[in-house]
């Protein structure tokens, strides 16, 4: 059983002031009038260590030896969970020259290497795919996904999967948007410098 109810990851999430209400602008392109940005709560390593405990209590019995995730924030996830679990940590970059990612900086796999995908918030599960398609092409075997937040309306990679915490979030094209048919400016999240502190 997973020692973390979805109610306790959602009130990290908001007290960290990580589920931000607005009008967004999300990598796939659609747009959104809420947004989650995970590193408002990976930035507490208290926070990342008792979410990723969750995760390593789920997949403790597979015989995992190798946990992998993309980048960015899956870096940070990887190397706790790996941590828990006895295990070593990877990341799998974006490709530069074609789509997909791959591993770098002398990351190998030994063929049948059992691997653990971990990745922050699933939302297409692009990221995620390209990470199983970067292990199997390494020679490593995926006995499993897990996520902070899945936010994907059905993502079903075919093996084990983990979700902390299943948010449905509205997504619209951007020809479709109510926020932009109602004049409300739209930002791209966390490419938008943090305010100014208040003077003291």
């Amino acid at each position: 059983m997973v020692p973390i109810e979805p109610s306790e990851v959602e009130r990290v999430f908001r007290e960290a002031g990580a589920l931000r209400d607005g009008h967004f602008i999300l990598s796939s392109g659609k747009h959104s009038p809420r947004y989650l940005e995970k590193f408002q709560v990976l930035q507490h390593p208290r926070n990342t260590e008792r979410l990723a405990a969750a995760i390593a209590e789920w997949a403790r019995t597979s015989e995992v030896e190798t946990v992998a995730g993309p980048t960015t924030g899956g870096i940070i996830l990887a190397h706790e969970v790996a941590r828990q679990l006895g295990a070593r940590a990877i990341y799998a970059e974006r490709r530069e020259a074609r789509s997909g990612r791959e591993f770098r900086r002398g990351f190998t796999l030994r063929r049948g290497e059992r691997v653990l995908v971990v990745d922050d918030i699933l939302t297409t599960g692009g990221s995620v795919l390209e990470t199983i398609d970067a292990v199997r092409e390494g020679g490593g075997a995926v006995i499993g996904v897990a996520v902070l937040v899945d936010r994907s309306d059905g993502f079903a990679p075919g093996i084990p999967m983990l979700a902390l915490w299943r948010l449905e979030v509205p997504t619209y094209p951007p020809s479709e948007c109510p926020l932009c048919a109602s004049g409300i400016r739209a930002t791209h999240p966390g490419t938008s410098p943090a305010p100014a502190a208040a003077a003291r």
